[in-house]
């Protein structure tokens, strides 16, 4: 959902209905991981990954300012971006010229 140059996902939203947000939380970041486990990533880019989901599924289990954080800490998409680039950097980018584009609606729900 996008409001002017600012958007908030599905998580951000779900975030202030108690325990929803956190078993969407960790839920999408058990989908996140195991895609990178699956792909090879190196351990400093799952340390990483599990660092930025981590502290975003912390914050959802927090009344008020946990969810505040919540709705504007996008860990989720910062993870999926640190998967792309671990593959990149093993892989190359794609073929094209345009940078590769990873679709962050389905975590995100922009």
């Amino acid at each position: 959902m996008g409001v002017g140059p600012w958007g908030v996902g599905l998580d951000g939203v779900l975030a202030w209905v108690p325990v929803a947000g956190t078993v969407y939380s960790v839920g999408a970041a058990a989908l996140l991981m195991r895609e990178a486990v699956q792909n090879g990533a190196s351990r400093g880019t799952l340390l990483r990954m599990a660092g930025y989901l981590g502290l975003d599924s912390v914050a959802s289990g927090v009344p008020i300012v946990g969810w505040a954080v919540d709705t504007l800490f996008t860990g989720h998409a910062f993870a999926a971006r640190a998967l792309q680039k671990d593959i990149e950097k093993r892989h190359g980018k794609p073929l094209d010229a345009s940078p590769a584009k990873l679709d962050l609606g389905i975590v995100t729900g922009r």
